[in-house]
């Protein structure tokens, strides 16, 4: 036996090798570097480091996980310093008022109970952290809550008076609402339909105007309704608002989430920058229906974490589930606000009004009318995980070009050269094709970060597999010819995409059924049957990769114009 020679190109990666070692401490840096809030990105880190290029791809979920993690340490810590650092001295000065009593804190800021010296007016000042621990972009959040709910004129928002500063930091006075929030009314539980229904009524009337000013909301909560002495409903902290338009407002910034979990919509959730718009600020509103009927919100993890991917991921529990008091149809308009698709929810905020409003007096509401058109359209469109096919799409063009030419060698083995020995055949299906399905799945590691959702396409598609390697066997067992169970290839390719339509796009129902089609085609005619299948699941994948490798040459191309 040679002695092995140490090949001087190829990289040590033993547990103590420099390349280890320097991995190592990269992860270290780039999880520290986004705990402490940087944003970072997979490409341009690659850039940065290309010799850690296929470490990084795989190692980028956990960095993405620590982020987040990272994200709600902060906001702890932020609270705890809140807690430690906000507090005044009270009764307390502040140029024409004076702070009397404490009666609420939020994400940026403690409202007091204030009187106002020229007037004796009974007003509410909301004050921003102080010291240090105010940022930048607090003071600018808090500037752009002011601004934007001093544009707006109703009787169901909070009214901003004034905006000032006192040693630096900026504050606000607003009206004074006695009572309680909605969030402090639902611990005691769920409240009836319609109660539920008249707050909404006055809340969704009042955030379609806010929509119509050119205001979104963007972080809708029952902590952020104020409820006065008579049940009166007031939206109040638009401490993310954001300028709307037309065609849907872009987050601040690239891959921030921005909104309370609970209540949050699936493109918030995501970080989704061209997504967030005035069917975020409905879903919201749904989330908040859905917790004043049940007492619970949609979605609500041990952690926030936790949370976020619930709301990707999950359908709510129906309420009627939960609470069998739950009048049908204003389930319906809740379900209807809590859809994934932003297409399937309502189109705006006064939509879902007339349809409480409808609700309230009786009267049919549109959530129910057109249902079988509706269920039917939604039967057929992707899902919220429908974004990894974009990774699939080349893949599955090659795909199909396998297919196509495994299908056309075994018709030229078997009805051609009339070969009767099932080794060859064998060989394609099973070994061949098993190699592309390896090769298939390392190139798609080598694409990023494989989620759990492609994780589960991948064990169909080993059982799809497992099933066409014990094809042979059982002919044989059977005494059957090579190939009379060749119809069996599209059964199996037809389950596959049976599965994949309810995982991923509806669309895939059509390819499915095609698949069961042409199983049928494989028995009439046997002569071609080889042929049939190749060409119909060769253009079943070619034409779903195509889409979807279309679609992420557009979405990458948004993305660098951004």
């Amino acid at each position: 036996m040679e002695p092995e020679t140490e090949n001087p190109n190829a990289i040590d990666s033993s547990p103590d090798s420099p390349h280890e070692q320097e991995l190592a401490n990269l992860v270290a840096s780039l999880s520290d570097r986004v705990t402490a809030g940087e944003k970072l990105s997979l490409d341009s880190v690659i850039d940065q480091n290309p010799t850690f290029a296929a470490d990084l791809r795989e190692l980028w979920g956990i960095i993405v996980v620590t982020k987040a993690a990272g994200e709600e340490q902060r906001r702890e810590l932020a609270h705890e310093i809140e807690r430690e650092m906000a507090g005044l001295e009270l009764p307390y000065d502040l140029g024409d008022y004076v702070l009397q009593k404490e009666i609420g804190r939020g994400g940026m800021g403690i409202v007091y109970q204030a009187s106002r010296k020229s007037d004796n007016r009974a007003v509410a000042i909301k004050m921003i952290l102080k010291g240090e621990f105010s940022s930048r972009v607090d003071r600018e959040r808090f500037r752009a809550e002011a601004e934007a709910a001093m544009r707006l004129e109703h009787p169901n928002i909070v009214p901003i008076y004034e905006l000032g500063e006192h040693d630096g930091l900026p504050f606000f006075c607003m009206k004074l609402v006695h009572g309680q929030t909605l969030s402090q009314k639902l611990t005691k539980g769920p409240i009836f339909a319609r109660q539920a229904g008249q707050v909404m009524d006055c809340i969704s009337d009042a955030i379609g105007y806010a929509h119509q000013q050119g205001v979104l909301h963007r972080d809708l909560k029952p902590s952020n309704i104020l409820l006065d002495e008579k049940g009166t409903p007031y939206v109040a902290d638009f401490g993310l608002a954001k300028q709307a338009t037309k065609t849907n407002s872009t987050i601040t910034r690239s891959g921030a989430v921005i909104g309370t979990p609970s209540y949050m919509s699936p493109e918030q959730a995501s970080g989704n920058r061209s997504e967030v718009g005035i069917t975020s600020d409905i879903y919201s509103l749904g989330a908040i229906l859905y917790n004043m009927l049940t007492g619970r919100p949609p979605f609500l993890g041990a952690t926030s974490v936790e949370t976020v991917l619930m709301v990707m991921e999950q359908d709510p529990i129906p309420p009627n589930n939960i609470n069998r008091r739950v009048d049908r149809k204003l389930e319906m308009i809740t379900m209807r606000c809590l859809q994934k698709p932003k297409d399937l929810r309502y189109e705006s905020a006064m939509k879902l009004r007339d349809d409480i409003r409808a609700f309230l007096e009786g009267r049919e509401v549109s959530a129910r009318t057109g249902r079988f058109g509706q269920i039917i359209g939604k039967l057929f469109r992707e899902t919220h995980h429908a974004e990894v096919l974009e990774n699939w799409g080349v893949l599955w063009m090659w795909h199909s070009l396998v297919l196509l030419s495994a299908s056309i060698l075994t018709h030229v083995f078997s009805h051609i050269l009339n070969i009767a020995n099932r080794t060859p055949y064998i060989l394609m299906w099973t070994v061949g094709v098993g190699v592309w399905a390896i090769v298939f799945w390392m190139v798609r590691r080598r694409m990023g970060p494989v989620t759990f959702v492609e994780r589960q396409i991948a064990h169909v598609w080993a059982a799809a597999m497992g099933m066409l390697i014990f094809l042979f066997p059982l002919e044989a067992a059977l005494g059957l010819d090579v190939l009379t169970l060749a119809p069996v290839l599209a059964l199996i390719a037809a389950m596959v995409f049976l599965v994949k339509a309810g995982i991923l796009s509806g669309s895939f129902y059509v390819h499915s059924a095609v698949m069961f089609l042409t199983a049928l085609a494989m028995l009439w005619f046997r002569q071609t049957d080889l042929l049939i299948f190749g060409i119909v699941s060769a253009a079943c994948f070619f034409l779903a990769g195509l889409k979807y490798y279309r679609r992420k040459k557009r979405h990458d191309l948004r993305r660098a114009n951004y």
